[in-house]
């Protein structure tokens, strides 16, 4: 018997109700794809919808709506996007299908998929309507209905990845909560410039006029601008604000000129008043923004009912972040031609998200590594399947695992012009260049709970390498792969002498990177003229480096008192050598950045002069320490390269550590802040007890006290004492913390003394197989920063890669400069090389 289509559906879904719903499996080995779907254009009622309780995402709740939590792919794609309706994750439906693995990971069913296009340009010949006219303290929201089209749908995967119709229970709601809901990326990006604005006396003790006659506020009182207003909170004068760079909105500055005339200083942006009591508030006399805590009766006072508002204009916080994205860096050779871009695997671009340079210019880097691309690329299709993490967006590995995919398989370097409506056509510049891939989710990861990293301010590339670095080798890593970390570390020897008597002490500490002070010498020039400084050799830095220096000191020994003598030398070398070369100069107790030449090689040199020689036949070991004095001296050890920073500053070593053990001993600008906040201490000069050590000790390394009661737990998972302190020393006494080191660190059996103070006998020389010397480095990456200080300016990187040349594959210094990927000129190369910050030396 012969069935209509119409009736075979309308059977099928009477049905449908009894029906077991079909579950997705998949292994590894294989790509997930869901069945075609059955009458594609039509919807059908699934019973999900009302068996499955959904909700609409709550006001902390992380939405991620814009690109998928395991790759690149997002809502611009042909496939779009599906948003999971229960836990709000989001994944890919094209050929990667992460949406089908988290259902088969979560059995969640139902997902929204959004799937964007843009809107096209306006004609030219001037037709089309015109833009709606803007009321008084009112304009329409901006969303991306300004430039997009917005395709949505509900699909069940449950059911075979069947269309549902979205009129159906409370599926509405949920989707509206969904699309109107911040995308997470986005809402860190605000929480993140959001500064921690104050009141200050001026807007505490306001004193409001007397209302004379009645205010109007649509227009500046001495022009005819009626935008950017600003409004006198004493007076009631309505002024324009000035000029502001990168805006379209203009200003002559009026409302400061009011400032200058009275002296008023607290002001109003009106454009900026929401109806929940916000707004932009400056003080001339401060020069700041402050919060008016009194804002609604002042502006009451004007006749402004403020619950009646709705913000018009950007804040001054949007258009600073406006302003840094608009940062531009020269693409041009000398002569005027620009540089030719690149594309493919290994040449894509990151996306700058206002002031996010320092973390692309170093993950470019990184993932130049061979060591980060073995850890992370092989495992980016397996580890979703076995994510112990609901939200992939809150998993280390996912997250790398996404930048290396992104980064590294060239599906996403393909060039890209702005086509949406309203795109200023300069911006299609002559040099083609790609869209970038916006790091936000791994940035969020990263710098969550971190006082600096999980701001949008510039930060320094150097600390954020350090904080990666810690992160990276606090996380589980599998038991067939390496800690990426570990091909940056080695061992330097300490070896001190008595003066005296002549005896040596040798100490072993681990390390991974080199902060390399560089001297400063300035050429003598005209008044007036920018200062010069002579170049200086990377061969000068280190021996600077390994240079005997002379010390005041006791000698237990012999009891003289004529000092020692300490120098440094590489008992074991890295695979990849990462140089800081700190170029600083205190002028008035603030360090100042100064461009002084490094002159580094390409090709090969040779590390083998700096190496540690270990004690010689003839010398004798100093006694070591009384269990008295070992119990005195095991305290947190200052880290090396924060220490190195502030006594390059010019603080003393005993206040510098001090400042150190004060804040987490990791991050030398807090410590300086810390120091500055504590000149007049009258103990700041005073030799470190053990309990003021000990107070510090979270996080300061391997001579952290640790807690019985956490070892006994650890052993009970199978850890042996060793292990068990060794771990809890290395993470500060974090037991979640010492677990995760455990399982990334399966092959350590717990000694400690390689990170500690201790004698060391002639045997004991031994280093780890493969990284003695001899040992020749080449430089392969460049962190360069442009700019007068490090928390200013602009961080690109440079890389050496295989490209593609006139005759055939070569090897070329590629610029990234956020997402432009170009070869880079003679010059760049030099000039990078000249002044970076940070180098990275693989070894040859």
């Amino acid at each position: 018997m012969h069935l209509s289509h119409k009736w075979l559906k309308t059977l099928i879904e009477g049905f449908w109700p009894h029906l077991s719903p079909v579950t997705l499996t998949a292994r590894h080995d294989t790509e997930i794809s869901l069945p075609v779907r059955m009458f594609a254009g039509s919807t059908t009622r699934c019973p999900h919808v009302l068996t499955h309780a959904l909700h609409t995402p709550g006001a902390f709740q992380t939405v991620h709506r814009e690109e998928c939590t395991l790759c690149f792919d997002s809502q611009d794609d042909a496939e779009g996007i599906d948003v999971c309706l229960d836990c709000f994750a989001s994944g890919c439906v094209g050929e990667r299908n992460h949406a089908a693995i988290h259902h088969q990971r979560t059995q969640h069913p139902l997902y929204l998929n959004i799937r964007r296009t843009p809107k096209p340009k306006p004609s030219r010949d001037g037709e089309g309507e015109p833009p709606s006219k803007i009321s008084k303290l009112a304009i329409p929201a901006e969303s991306d209905a300004t430039n997009y089209d917005l395709h949505t749908s509900v699909r069940c995967y449950a059911c075979e990845g069947r269309e549902v119709d979205m009129a159906q229970g409370n599926l509405p709601l949920v989707v509206d909560g969904v699309m109107s809901s911040m995308d997470v990326s986005q809402k860190n990006e605000v929480k993140a410039w959001e500064m921690e604005l104050t009141p200050c006396e001026h807007t505490l003790c306001l004193n409001q006029q007397p209302v004379t006659a009645a205010h109007q506020i649509t227009q500046c009182n001495n022009c005819d601008l009626k935008e950017n207003l600003w409004m006198c909170l004493e007076c009631g004068n309505l002024g324009c604000g000035r000029s502001q760079f990168g805006s379209t909105v203009g200003g002559n500055g009026h409302g400061v000129a009011h400032f200058e005339g009275t002296m008023h200083p607290v002001s109003v942006k009106l454009g900026s008043l929401t109806a929940e009591g916000t707004a932009d508030i400056y003080c001339y006399l401060c020069n700041e923004e402050r919060v008016d805590l009194e804002l609604k009766a002042h502006l009451a006072h004007w006749g402004i009912n403020i619950a009646e508002a709705v913000k018009t204009e950007k804040s001054l916080t949007e258009m600073q972040l406006e302003q840094n994205l608009k940062w531009e860096f020269s693409m041009t050779t000398s002569d005027g031609h620009s540089l030719q871009p690149l594309f493919g695997p290994s040449l894509t671009g990151l996306k700058n998200l206002g002031n996010s340079c320092y973390i692309n210019s170093t993950l470019q880097c990184l993932f130049n590594i061979p060591a980060f691309q073995e850890r992370y690329l092989p495992g980016f299709k397996q580890h979703p399947y076995e994510c112990p993490k609901q939200d992939s967006g809150e998993c280390m590995d996912c997250q790398m695992g996404k930048v290396a995919d992104g980064l590294l398989s060239g599906r996403y370097s393909v060039l890209w012009k702005p086509e949406i409506k309203g795109a200023d056509e300069d911006q299609q510049q002559e040099v083609p260049h790609q869209k970038g891939l916006a790091p936000g989710m791994l940035k969020a990861l990263v710098g969550k709970g971190h006082e600096e990293f999980s701001t949008m301010r510039q930060q320094d590339a150097f600390e954020f390498f350090l904080h990666l670095m810690k992160l990276v080798a606090r996380s589980q890593h599998p038991a067939n792969t390496t800690d990426p970390t570990s091909a940056f570390r080695f061992e330097l020897e300490q070896r001190l002498e008595c003066l005296s008597c002549h005896r040596v002490r040798y100490r072993t500490d681990e390390q991974d990177n080199l902060s390399l002070a560089v001297p400063v010498r300035q050429i003598p020039s005209e008044d007036g003229a920018d200062p010069k400084f002579e170049a200086v050799t990377l061969e000068e830095c280190l021996d600077i480096f390994t240079a005997d220096e002379m010390i005041e000191y006791t000698c237990k020994a012999c009891g003289g008192k004529d000092g020692a003598k300490k120098s440094v030398g590489f008992k074991t070398f890295p695979e990849v050598l990462v140089v800081n070369a700190r170029r600083f100069e205190v002028v008035n107790w603030v360090p100042m950045k100064r461009d002084v030449p490094v002159i580094v090689s390409d090709a090969a040199f040779s590390l083998d002069k700096y190496a540690a020689k270990g004690q010689q036949p003839d010398e004798t070991l100093l006694p070591e320490d009384s269990e008295e004095e070992k119990a005195k001296k095991e305290r947190p050890v200052a880290n090396e390269a924060a220490l190195s920073q502030l006594e390059a500053m010019g603080f003393p070593r005993v206040r510098s550590e001090k400042a150190l053990f004060a804040t987490g001993n990791s991050d030398p600008e807090v410590a300086m802040n810390w120091l500055f906040a504590h000149m007049d201490d009258p103990d700041i000069d005073d030799p470190i007890a053990d309990d003021d050590a000990a107070a510090g000790g979270a996080g300061a390394g391997a001579g952290a006290e640790v807690d019985e009661a956490s070892v006994a737990m650890i052993v009970d998972m199978g850890f042996s004492v060793a292990q068990g302190k060794k771990a809890l020393k290395e993470t500060g006494g974090d037991m979640e913390r010492a677990v995760e080191w455990l399982f990334s660190h399966p092959d350590d059996v717990g000694e400690v003394e390689s990170s500690t103070s201790s004698s060391a006998p002639a045997d004991s020389n031994k280093v780890p197989a493969g990284r003695e010397g001899p040992a020749s480095f080449k430089l392969d990456g460049i962190c360069c920063h442009k700019g007068a200080s490090i928390h200013a300016g602009h961080y690109i990187a440079l890389a050496k890669k295989k490209v593609q040349g006139d005759a055939g594959e070569e090897e070329a210094w590629v610029l990234f400069n956020d997402e432009k990927v170009v070869r880079a000129g003679e010059e760049n190369v030099q000039e990078g090389k000249r002044f970076a910050y940070v180098y990275f030396f693989r070894r040859a």
